[in-house]
């Protein structure tokens, strides 16, 4: 169910009966030859949505100006500091928190959000804020895993864009068609998080966008795939979270 699809009354009757809220966190940026630059919001909502369907609970609209800035050499990408993206992420949430949610899950879609986030976490009420990022949980892992092995890489992912096809369709592979150049091990473990430099030097090293990530090997029916997996787990992540908000047993 979505916030703003809601009316004042709506919401009000379910703040009394006690609820918390997803928020869905994205970016806005370049994702290959054949990825939307709207993917990691896309996904984000998506996953929430899904989940929200699973487990009745209410999904406020996204946040997609998002820190990234090591792209904004690939047209179209809008990266805002992590300082504005916190201030905005902080104002969200307490707001939320003051108009009478019990907590608040971000569904996160995005690496280079994930620090940002956690200094949101740790400024508002302990216990108040969870982060979660889609493709976290351990069922979406093991099929990440199984479904592209290596070539999942670290950005424009072929299961991200397999959730955009799903959805939207399937954009031309272009010259994401060949295999990218595959990273080592030392290389993802030094950039996890997006810490991948300066925005020319990053294009120089990914001219194609693309890094590590085989985005021609997703499909749409990786993605319905992807996106029920996802759904359930952060259906379950969130039907827990609540129940200790609320004060409620969970088996």
């Amino acid at each position: 169910m979505r916030l703003d699809h809601m009316t004042w009354r709506g919401i009000e009757r379910r703040l009394n009966e006690g609820a918390c809220v997803m928020v869905p966190v994205g970016s806005t940026e370049q994702h290959g030859p054949m990825g939307r630059l709207g993917t990691d919001t896309i996904c984000a909502e998506a996953v929430a949505l899904a989940a929200a369907a699973r487990c009745g609970a209410i999904v406020a609209p996204a946040l997609a100006y998002t820190p990234a800035p090591f792209n904004t050499a690939f047209a179209g990408t809008v990266s805002v500091s992590a300082e504005t993206f916190g201030r905005l992420a902080h104002e969200v949430f307490s707001g939320l928190l003051s108009q009478g949610f019990a907590g608040v899950l971000a569904v996160n879609g995005h690496g280079a959000n994930l620090a940002p986030l956690a200094e949101v976490q740790a400024a508002c009420p302990a216990g108040a804020v969870e982060i979660l990022s889609w493709w976290a949980p351990e069922p979406v892992m093991a099929l990440r895993e199984a479904l592209f092995g290596d070539w999942e890489g670290m950005h424009a992912t072929p299961s991200e864009i397999a959730i955009t096809q799903t959805l939207l369709g399937a954009l031309p592979p272009e010259d994401a068609a060949a295999p990218p150049r595959a990273l080592s091990p030392a290389y993802i473990a030094a950039h996890a998080g997006d810490r991948h430099g300066a925005p020319d030097a990053h294009r120089a090293d990914f001219p194609d966008g693309r890094v590590g990530s085989h985005s021609a090997l997703a499909t749409p029916e990786h993605g319905a795939r992807l996106l029920d997996t996802a759904g359930a787990a952060v259906a379950c992540a969130f039907a827990a979270f609540q129940a200790r908000q609320l004060g409620h047993a969970t088996d």
